[in-house]
């Protein structure tokens, strides 16, 4: 398969330490890396032009096990391949990050996840409700 986005490659989508761990298979299907391909477009892409720099992803997709295994919620869109987890590496520059998708991004849900440990940004192609959630 093709790069998810111009700064996102397969591999780093899909890896996951507790996937290998397990040996679960974390593939997408077609259909979920499409929706993949559309989040990092909408989402990832706009915010790392604008930050200018590299922004790690924590999580991107996850298999239902996988999702299973981490203790994810049973309505994860992360198992739709529609949500990224994302961090600049500090709460100072995550809420930089969370602050500029709320302004200036289209997305379903943005939420900052444990004081601003990480980012989590969701986007569906129809239908995005503009949550902006806390995670304690």
């Amino acid at each position: 398969m093709e790069n998810v986005s111009k700064h996102i490659t397969l591999d780093e989508a899909i890896t996951s330490a507790t996937a290998l761990r397990n040996g679960i298979n974390n593939s997408p299907d077609s259909v979920t890396f499409e929706r993949m391909k559309l989040v990092a477009n909408k989402c990832f892409e706009p915010l790392r032009e604008w930050y200018g720099k590299p922004i790690r992803i924590n999580s991107f997709y996850r298999s239902q096990l996988l999702n299973v295994k981490v203790g994810g919620s049973a309505t994860s869109q992360h198992c739709k391949g529609e949500a990224i987890d994302i961090s600049a590496g500090n709460k100072v520059e995550n809420k930089k990050l969370f602050d500029w998708i709320c302004a200036n991004l289209d997305f379903d849900q943005v939420i900052n996840e444990y004081d601003f440990q990480w980012v989590h940004i969701s986007y569906k192609a129809k239908g995005n409700r503009k949550q902006i959630l806390v995670v304690k």
